[in-house]
């Protein structure tokens, strides 16, 4: 069995047509050379048959368990340089089944819709599953804001700090505000948002979020900065919210609603906003169509999430009743984001490792690196969608968002703000 599955690895990491340089050692001491000897070498060494099978059969999560379970080691390189270089050689589209024996995503593709059946119940312990981890862990490697979620790089030479800041007000332009205006926003995380909308554009938000641990701390933040009662944070399903509001917002909250409920979802936007009303949804997506979940990302880190194509997304709006006024890609943004938080999760990991374990830390930072690689040389993307009632409420150029854009970014006091 040894002999049949390195001979198949091998044929099958040649035919790629890697741009790198990737050596392997296996089990045996058997070393192999793949790619064409470019850039930084990345040398992995597998220590077990029962790693090279896992990772044979299913690449993913194959490969992200074997490093986790420390069958897979970096003897030169790490995660962010081993998937540069495997994605380099991936030439076919997206969708396309790339494992070397087993094709396991196109059974995936067919059981999604059961793994994207998102029920209250289970909404709830998916989010505590990834949110409700410990503060400390998110500490590492977040903006003092706690943004979880991609910022916007309007200039090369910015920091992580002011992109996020610059990502909120980028949205707030896209939402038309007035001092004034209710607000929901959808997924509200830690509160950074809706604590920034309160403050620096006078709105009366109220968020909604299904984790405890980002409720209790939204509610502190408020507290403490005296916008408790303009900023007002909930533990509630988006499906239980009543009432109307002038604006609504979502910002990385949509890949865990589940294909199976995307026009609940829509539906639900529509009865909540006034007539006039304005929604802005950040999320995550894919350029290709419709796909599956990363296995590894399915099972260890957003079980139940989901990036969705464009395609999905407007299946769903269309019937709904709401207008699409302005579609927006945001190609690299996330893939420098994630640099950001992989490079400062590095500089703290051993504070990773007190926190849980070894494994545990191995698993976070091949899910940062992972992320980053979808990011940079893959189809992954993030859409910022406006969507209306009336469509006639919504300027007829995008000038206001690009001026927005600019006094914000000539105002000394913008950063401060998000301080």
């Amino acid at each position: 069995m040894p002999a049949a599955i390195l001979g198949f690895l091998h044929r099958f990491l040649d035919g790629l047509g890697l741009h790198g340089s990737l050596t392997i050692t296996y089990p045996n001491d058997e070393t192999r050379y793949y790619g064409d000897g470019t850039g930084a070498p990345v040398h992995v060494k597998i220590n077990t048959w029962s790693a090279v099978r896992r990772i044979a059969l299913t690449p993913d999560p194959g490969v992200p368990e074997a490093f986790m379970d420390g069958d897979l080691v970096f003897l030169q390189g790490d995660p962010a340089g081993f998937l540069r270089v495997c994605y380099s050689g991936q030439t076919s589209a997206p969708s396309q089944e790339i494992h070397p024996i087993v094709p396991t995503d196109k059974l995936r593709f067919l059981m999604r819709r059961l793994h994207q059946f998102n029920p209250k119940r289970r909404a709830r312990s998916n989010v505590k599953h990834h949110y409700d981890l410990s503060r400390a862990l998110y500490d590492l490697f977040l903006d003092d804001d706690r943004q979880y979620s991609c910022a916007y790089f309007e200039r090369p030479d910015i920091g992580l700090d002011e992109a996020q800041y610059a990502k909120k007000r980028h949205i707030a332009a896209k939402m038309l505000l007035q001092p004034g205006m209710r607000v929901l926003d959808i997924g509200s995380g830690w509160g950074g948002l809706g604590l920034t909308l309160a403050r620096d554009y006078g709105a009366d938000v109220r968020g909604v979020t299904l984790s405890d641990e980002q409720l209790a701390l939204s509610r502190e933040r408020a507290a403490a900065a005296n916008l408790a009662d303009r900023a007002r944070f909930d533990l509630i399903d988006y499906r239980d919210v009543t009432g109307t509001f002038d604006r609504i917002v979502s910002v990385g909250m949509f890949e865990h609603v589940g294909i199976n409920h995307y026009a609940e979802y829509f539906q639900k936007a529509f009865s909540l906003l006034e007539d006039d009303g304005v929604m802005v949804l950040h999320t995550i997506g894919r350029t290709g169509p419709p796909d599956v979940t990363s296995a590894f990302i399915h099972k260890y880190i957003f079980p139940g999430g989901y990036i969705p194509a464009l395609s999905e997304i407007m299946h769903a709006v269309e019937p709904s009743g709401l207008h699409v006024t302005d579609v927006e890609i945001l190609t690299d943004h996330y893939a420098e984001t994630l640099k950001h938080w992989r490079e400062r999760f590095m500089a703290r990991r051993g504070e990773a490792v007190a926190l849980y374990d070894e494994r545990f830390a191995r698993m976070w930072e091949f899910y940062l690196a992972a992320s980053e690689a979808a990011f940079r040389y893959q189809d992954m993307v993030v859409f910022q969608l406006q969507l209306a009632r009336d469509k006639l409420s919504i300027p007829r150029t995008r000038a206001y968002i690009t001026d927005s854009d600019r006094e914000g970014g000539m105002q000394a006091g913008g950063m401060k703000a998000a301080e």
